[in-house]
C-alpha cells in the first residue's frame, strides 16, 4: 500500500470500496461497528489522520474524551486543512459530558477553518455515517454532495443539522435559513436586517449573536 507523506498528510491509496483505518482504532467500538459490512485495512503512521475513505478524502474524530482535554485535536485539523492535498470531514462526539464543548469546536471546525462537522451521539453511531460516507465517494463526483465544492464540503443533511442547533431556529426555520443563505458561510455573514424577513426580529438576534460571540 503507498504511503503518505512524511507530515501525514498524503494521498493515501485505498482500494475501492475499502477504508483504510489507523491502527489505533484496531478493536475499538467503531472498528467493530464497521466490520462485516465494509473492508477495514488498519495502517500504523496515519496521524493526523483516523481514515481515509478514498485518496483524498479523510475522516479526522474527535473523541469524548479529546474534547475534555483541552484543545490538542485542533492541531490535527489544522494540518489536513492545510493540506492541498486531503478533503478533510471532521467526526466529533457530542455527548452529555462533551456537549459543553461542542460549541466551541463547531465554531473552530466550521467557521474558522471551513471544514465539515457531523456530530454523533457513539461511535456505534459514527460507524453507520462513516459506510454512509464509503458509499458517496463511490457517486460521481457531480453528484457527491461532499465534492460538489472544493472549500465548503458540507452535504444537505450534516448542514441541516448543523442550522438546527443555533438557538431558536430548530427544524422549521432551518430549511428556511438554508434557502436563502446556502452555506454557513453566507448565514454567518448574514446581518440581522438580511436575517429578519427569513425568521422574525428575535431568532435572527439569537443566529446573529450566535456566530459573531465566539469571534
Amino acid at each position: 500500500m503507498e504511503g503518505n507523506t512524511p507530515d501525514g498528510t498524503g494521498p493515501m491509496h485505498v482500494p475501492f470500496g475499502h477504508i483504510v483505518a489507523n491502527e489505533k482504532w484496531r478493536g475499538s467500538q467503531l472498528a467493530q461497528g464497521m466490520q462485516g459490512k465494509i473492508k477495514l485495512v488498519f495502517e500504523d503512521g496515519l496521524t493526523p489522520v483516523d481514515f481515509y475513505l478514498s485518496s483524498r478524502s479523510c475522516i479526522l474524530y474527535v473523541t469524548e474524551a479529546d474534547l475534555v482535554a483541552g484543545n490538542g485535536y485542533r492541531k490535527r485539523l489544522v494540518r489536513v486543512r492545510n493540506s492541498s492535498k486531503l478533503q478533510g470531514i471532521v467526526v466529533v462526539e457530542k455527548t452529555q459530558m462533551s456537549e459543553q464543548y461542542f460549541a466551541a469546536v463547531q465554531k473552530f471546525t466550521v467557521l474558522d477553518l471551513g471544514m465539515v462537522l457531523l456530530p454523533v451521539a457513539s461511535q456505534t453511531e459514527a460507524s453507520c455515517l462513516i459506510i454512509q460516507l464509503v458509499h458517496e465517494q463511490t457517486k460521481e463526483p457531480s453528484k457527491n454532495p461532499f465534492l460538489r465544492k472544493k472549500r465548503a464540503l458540507i452535504s444537505e443533511p450534516a448542514l441541516l443539522r448543523t442550522v438546527q442547533q443555533i438557538p431558536g431556529v430548530g427544524k422549521v426555520k432551518a430549511p428556511l435559513l438554508l434557502q436563502r443563505f446556502p452555506s454557513i458561510q453566507q448565514l454567518s455573514n448574514a446581518s440581522i436586517q438580511e436575517l429578519e424577513p427569513v425568521v422574525g426580529q428575535s431568532v435572527a438576534q439569537h443566529i446573529h449573536a450566535f456566530f459573531t460571540r465566539a469571534r
